[in-house]
């Protein structure tokens, strides 16, 4: 009963649904197709006549120009000499004459006869494609005398229908001298008109009548041959003649043709012609009629059968399956758990069978797991409780576990505290000490303690540093050609001094054969291999430090061995060496000192370079580090076979230059710095070496100098006034420079450095300038060899260098005057180019406050967070006004 209601006022809601748009739209549709079919109509019967129009019009125009052409004929005017008849050239001029006649005739097959006639209208000179005598008059000769128009046409209509084109133009003498010019005759051009019967023959439609009309409705030219020279009424052309008006299809009755209703398109052509084209208005309604019955019928089989057919298509896909799920619902509502729904399409009444039986199963499942638990109850009780004691048991030991980490890094902060408060002692004490006593004594040795401390407390930086950064995993690693014996000769130099301190022996074994040039990070490399090193110094009392260098064919690594005869480890503390919160016992760390970082850091390292570090070690005996390092030959066929199988090899070459002393090498090095004090220090440090460098101002005078003078080097600031060190570099290397250029700044951010050698730069140099690094340039460009130490510690300790520097603190108080009138005024880009300048010229003369002041000020205005940028600004004011002060206050 409730599906027969469903199913009734479904149908109800159904069919009107599908009937009213039906209906709205047959009614539409039988309304618009006439006026369609109508416009449809009009449009086509429009172009055709346009285009009739046109053709006919061409038609004319180009017989209009062929006549016109005929009567300037040069022969044509000869002919007309006044003194023809008595020269006695008539009979040869007439007869060239003719020729061009004949000649016009062949081109224009559709011209019948040309026709020379005088003032009177008697024929001087007639030729005839169809030989035929000249005529003695002719019907429109009056007009054309009565008439002023240099060009006419006239359409005569014959006896049998046909109707003729002629042609008329007026030829004039050509005497200049004339006031006005006099008229020789006139040229008549009969023509068969060809493509006016074409046109009058062709048809848009079946059953259309075309019509030329003259304006007093006389019929020249008819798509039916009967209706040629038949009149219409007056009535009939005064509609016409609207209708041409207009330019509109319309619907007008021709009685004096034909008693059927025609749609009518009319148009007037020059010279007083209509031209008319008929269709039948039942013929033009015929396919609009069809059209409509069409669609009636459409419309009443669509409002009778779509409604049953949404019906039945409803009925099924969705009222039986609701009835069979309100059937098995009322069974499950009884409780018949045996009811089972069959399998249905993949619809959503699909989805819903499988969910009602899914439904169904799960309560039988949830019966039957019931009617268990009452009957075990005890056990399940017993189960759940055991479980309960193993998850408490598993969060104490994971509570335990979060313990001892937190008293591990509380370990490693205290341990870090006490590491990085020793040398910042020093370092104060020491400081103190010099700033206070006006005549300090042993002032170098205090010095160079502040200087080891202040290494050492770099040392710990970078540790932490280094760690944050593998933990992040944002430490890159180059790749890059690197020699075994000149890396194990730099290790060597190291480690050897540091155990003939304690009196240990520092042997290196070679296992031959070695690669020559593996590809590798230099720097990460040293730092593991120096890091094992060192501490295989620090934790052994006596004995020896091994080690082991070979090869690794299968692997294609190279495999570096440290073993020492050291104090050793457990293998409970073999497990937690390379944990980075964790040492191996506090009280040894407490006894050598260090952080524990440098173990953990080794080995990312190693594992970032394609291999590992592996531990032995016995408690008492000592330690054997292994660290495997891969090669990547491969990736570099040519010199993957470039092997070390002699004794000899394993010496490092030495340069085929002799020292630079001693060789008295005259070496061209420029120098583009735009600060004046930077400048003289630059010079300065340079002529350590004995060179003696040319200067420039900016980037501009640095390309001209470049490219008149021959240097071994150039030193190029980046940032520079009138063109800088970047624009300077790129001028340089289009200009075909292929000398070194190093590049010298105080922004040594990679990308700030990658933009440099994309430019052209073969290396960077960082501000404030690192002794090192500088001579490091040097050494590889010029292939001097390295300076000794004390030369350099003169150099700083020199009066020129106290002078210029003297002469830069001087400078101080200008610079906080410029910072403080640009903070004032809000001169933000000025300021960030003061700032970059400061940054590099105080880092260089070692006012290290003033140096990282202008640089975090120069990074804050550099971006787009500018919250920060008056507290900066004023911590660089504060920064300059403190060493201003600091140097008053020994003179106070």
């Amino acid at each position: 009963m409730k599906t027969s209601k469903l199913s009734i006022r479904l149908l109800w809601y159904i069919t009107p649904l599908v009937i009213l748009p039906l209906l709205f739209l047959g009614g539409f549709t039988l309304t618009n197709v006439t006026s369609s079919t109508q416009k449809q109509a009009e449009l086509i019967v429009s172009r055709f006549v346009e285009q009739q129009q046109q053709k006919m019009f061409n038609y004319i125009d180009s017989f209009h120009s062929t006549t016109k052409l005929l009567s300037t004929s040069p022969v044509l005017s000869d002919f007309l000499a006044d003194d023809l008849r008595y020269n006695g050239n008539y009979t040869r001029r007439l007869g060239a004459l003719m020729d061009v006649f004949a000649s016009y005739s062949e081109a224009y097959p559709d011209i019948i006869s040309v026709n020379l006639v005088s003032p009177n209208g008697k024929s001087d000179a007639y030729y005839s494609s169809s030989l035929n005598i000249a005529p003695d008059s002719y019907p429109f000769f009056d007009q054309v005398l009565q008439s002023n128009l240099g060009q006419q046409q006239f359409m005569v209509q014959k006896k049998d229908g046909t109707t003729s084109l002629y042609f008329i133009q007026r030829i004039f003498s050509a005497d200049y001298y004339l006031k006005r010019p006099q008229q020789l005759g006139f040229i008549i051009v009969h023509v068969e008109p060809s493509i006016l019967n074409t046109s009058i023959l062709e048809a848009p439609y079946n059953n259309t009548l075309n019509l030329l009309l003259t304006n007093d409705g006389k019929i020249l030219f008819s798509s039916d041959y009967d209706k040629r020279g038949n009149y219409i009424s007056e009535y009939e052309l005064k509609q016409i003649h609207e209708l041409a008006d207009l330019g509109k299809l319309s619907t007008i009755e021709l009685s004096s043709i034909d008693k059927v209703e025609r749609m009518i398109y009319a148009v007037q052509m020059s010279g007083g012609y209509y031209y008319v084209s008929t269709i039948p208005k039942a013929l033009l309604y015929q396919s609009g009629r069809a059209i409509s019955l069409i669609t009636a019928l459409i419309v009443i089989i669509s409002v009778v059968t779509l409604p049953l057919l949404i019906f039945i298509v409803v009925r099924n896909l969705l009222l039986n399956p609701i009835e069979q799920l309100g059937a098995a619902s009322h069974r499950v509502g009884d409780g018949d758990l045996s009811v089972y729904l069959p399998a249905h399409n993949n619809d959503e009444v699909g989805v819903l069978f499988n969910d009602f039986n899914h439904m169904i199963n799960q309560i039988r499942h949830y019966q039957d797991e019931l009617k268990e638990y009452k009957h075990h109850l005890e056990d399940k009780v017993e189960s759940r409780t055991k479980a309960l004691e193993t998850m408490n048991s598993q969060l104490e030991g994971a509570i335990a576990q979060a313990e001892q980490a937190n008293q591990l890094k509380s370990r490693f902060l205290a341990n870090m505290s006490h590491e990085i408060r020793t040398p910042l002692t020093a370092i104060m004490g020491f400081t103190e000490q010099l700033l206070h006593t006006k005549k300090a004594v042993n002032d170098e040795l205090h010095l160079s303690t502040i200087l080891r401390n202040s290494k050492h407390l770099l040392e710990l930086i970078n540790n932490i540093l280094d760690l944050s950064k593998i933990e992040a995993e944002k430490l890159a690693v180059e790749r890059e050609p690197l020699s075994v014996v000149e890396l194990v000769h730099d290790i060597d130099s190291i480690i050897r001094p540091l155990a003939q301190e304690k009196q240990l022996t520092f042997e290196i074994n070679y296992t031959l054969p070695l690669p020559q040039t593996i590809y590798s990070d230099a720097t990460r490399l040293k730092q593991i291999l120096i890091n094992i090193a060192s501490n295989a110094v620090k934790f052994t009392e006596q004995g020896q430090i091994t080690l082991d260098i070979k090869y690794l064919e299968d692997k294609q690594f190279i495999e570096f061995a440290i073993e020492d005869t050291g104090i050793g480890m457990s293998e409970h503390e073999v497990e937690r060496v390379f944990k980075p919160f964790e040492q191996a016992d506090a009280t040894t760390t407490r006894r050598f000192g260090g952080t524990g970082l440098g173990l953990c850091i080794s080995k990312n390292l190693a594992q970032l370079l394609g291999g590992d570090v592996h531990l032995e070690s016995e408690p008492g005996k000592g330690s054997r580090f292994c660290i495997q390092i891969a090669c990547h030959l491969d990736e570099n066929a040519e010199h993957a076979h470039a092997m070390l199988t002699a004794i000899e090899q394993l010496t490092p070459t030495k340069d085929q230059q002799l020292s630079f002393a001693a060789n008295s090498f005259d070496a061209n090095i420029l120098v583009a710095e735009d600060n004046p004090d930077n400048q003289v220090l630059i010079k300065l440090l340079l002529q350590t070496w004995g060179l003696e460098p040319d200067i420039a101002k900016n980037g501009a005078e640095a390309v001209e100098m470049a490219l008149v003078n021959d240097y071994q080097l150039i030193i190029m600031d980046m940032q520079m006034p009138v063109m800088g060190g970047l624009e300077a570099t790129q001028m340089l290397r289009h200009a075909a420079y292929d000398g070194p250029i190093i590049a010298l700044t105080a922004n040594v951010m990679k990308h700030d450095v990658d933009t440099y050698l994309k430019a052209g730069c073969d290396e960077a140099l960082a501000k404030p300038i690192d002794k090192d690094a500088l001579e490091s340039v040097l050494v590889s460009y010029l292939h001097i060899e390295k300076d000794s130490q004390s030369k350099w510690d003169s150099l700083l300790n020199s009066d020129k260098f106290q002078q210029i520097n003297e002469n830069y603190r001087s400078k101080l108080p200008d610079y906080l005057v410029e910072v403080t009138d640009l903070y004032n005024s809000g001169e933000w880009d000025q300021l960030r180019a003061l700032a970059h300048n400061l940054k590099g010229s105080a880092g260089c003369f070692g006012f290290s406050n003033i140096h990282h002041g202008a640089a975090t000020l120069e990074d804050n205005l550099r971006g787009r967070d500018h919250s920060r940028r008056d507290y900066l600004a004023l911590s660089l004011i504060e920064a300059i006004k403190y060493t201003i002060q600091q140097a008053k206050s020994p003179k106070e």
